[in-house]
């Protein structure tokens, strides 16, 4: 029989949870309940207990309650409940995750949802989903439900909700499972609108020979995603043309990818061909989001919600020595692209960001930085000219046949 194991804080949320449980019953499934709350008695008996919860979270739950500290707590059981959704899931136990709640209900349940692989079928009705829904999916595949109303009880509205939530996690545990033979290796490309050209003309070239291509746009999350997709062992190679995620988490904008861009290939020991598309710009909202101390840059309003910022020659150092530090860790092989004549599609000569001054810092700090282990390859071309194309998509090729 399959399994949905729910989530919640049942002493604010025990008649919502009955009411969903109930649902997934009547439709055949089994359900585990995990009780993640700690203020008071829960009004319906759970399968895991609050205080199993707290021990696996290396507390218990008298602690929890003479501390008063409801930051903690949360923190003590988010841990918890993520060990013994991980542990179900070893297990063959889980087939689905089910949760609803506010802000404390959301934090501890989406965590245990986002450690989950890809395909699990992960629902949330929450209260923040209009406000906060990045804090909670990450780069999971997590479906989420607005409550619309409070969840406070079940009531003629959120009945509605909480039955469709529940409905939808019923359909994905009950629906025909998708089986996709693919003996084709799989490459992650990284694109931004500046590099789509390049990435789109390498990706027909791995194509024709057999490898199949996913590629993530890198808007910070895209490079989390991308990230988290190797880390979980799913890809193969990596063509990481566009690496311009790390310009914003240097300089400060707004589609950083975290500190461990970059990192994912060279801990998992996979080749990858990398370059330097879109290290020309940082990217913000709309014009009146840039900060202050930006205003006087090189802005270009891209549209009325983006607005970017030129690299400088003094960033485009920082951002090569750590482009370099990374990539000389790597023990697989990794060979650099530099596209001489441009980064990105407005950095080539009489584009709105070209500054011969800034590309020449990039290339020069990357070329005395780069280890030996680093292929270091120079085109007198711009990155989305389909000799650069070609080159990358054939070195990727290359990698891929000596690593077999």
């Amino acid at each position: 029989m399959k399994t949905v194991v729910l989530i919640g804080t049942l002493d604010t949320k025990g008649v919502e949870y009955e009411f969903a449980r109930n649902r997934f019953q009547k439709a055949g499934l089994k359900t585990i309940l995990i009780n993640a709350g700690i203020l008071g008695q829960s009004p319906i008996q759970s399968d895991v207990t609050n205080e199993q919860v707290a021990l696996a979270g290396s507390s218990n739950l008298q602690t929890l309650k003479t501390k008063n500290d409801r930051g903690f707590a949360v923190s003590v059981m988010t841990k918890g409940v993520h060990q013994i959704v991980q542990n179900l899931y070893k297990k063959g136990d889980l087939d689905a995750v089910f949760a609803l709640g506010g802000s404390g209900g959301s934090t501890i349940s989406s965590f245990a949802m986002r450690n989950l692989p890809i395909g699990v079928p992960k629902v949330l009705v929450s209260t923040l989903v209009s406000s906060n829904a990045a804090s909670f999916v990450g780069e999971s595949d997590m479906a989420l439900f607005a409550s619309v109303v409070d969840i406070a009880g079940v009531n003629s509205l959120s009945a509605k909700v909480i039955a469709n939530a529940v409905d939808a996690t019923i359909g994905m545990v009950n629906g025909e499972k998708v089986e996709i033979r693919n003996n084709k290796k799989l490459v992650a490309a990284s694109m931004f609108g500046v590099t789509t050209q390049c990435v789109t003309d390498a990706r027909l070239i791995l194509e024709e020979n057999d490898l199949e291509v996913i590629t993530f746009h890198m808007t910070g999350t895209g490079g989390k995603s991308m990230e988290n997709l190797i880390r979980q062992g799913f890809i193969n190679a990596v063509l990481d043309v566009t690496t311009t995620e790390i310009c914003d988490e240097i300089v400060g904008g707004t589609l950083s990818a975290g500190s461990d861009r970059l990192t994912a290939a060279v801990e998992m020991k996979i080749p990858q061909v990398v370059s330097v598309g879109a290290l020309d710009m940082v990217n913000f909202g709309s014009k009146n989001s840039v900060p202050e101390k930006f205003q006087n840059r090189n802005l270009y309003i891209h549209n009325e919600n983006v607005t970017l910022m030129r690299t400088t020659p003094e960033e485009c150092e920082k951002i090569a020595l750590d482009i370099a530090t990374k990539l000389n860790k790597a023990t697989a092989p990794v060979t650099l692209f530099l596209p001489l004549k441009g980064v990105s599609a407005i950095a080539i000569k009489g584009g709105v960001f070209f500054d011969q001054e800034a590309d020449d810092a990039l290339f020069s700090t990357l070329r005395k930085n780069v280890g030996n282990n680093v292929e270091l390859v120079e085109l007198d071309c711009a990155i989305n000219d389909n000799d650069f194309s070609t080159a990358i998509a054939n070195k990727l090729i290359q990698l891929v046949k000596v690593g077999k």
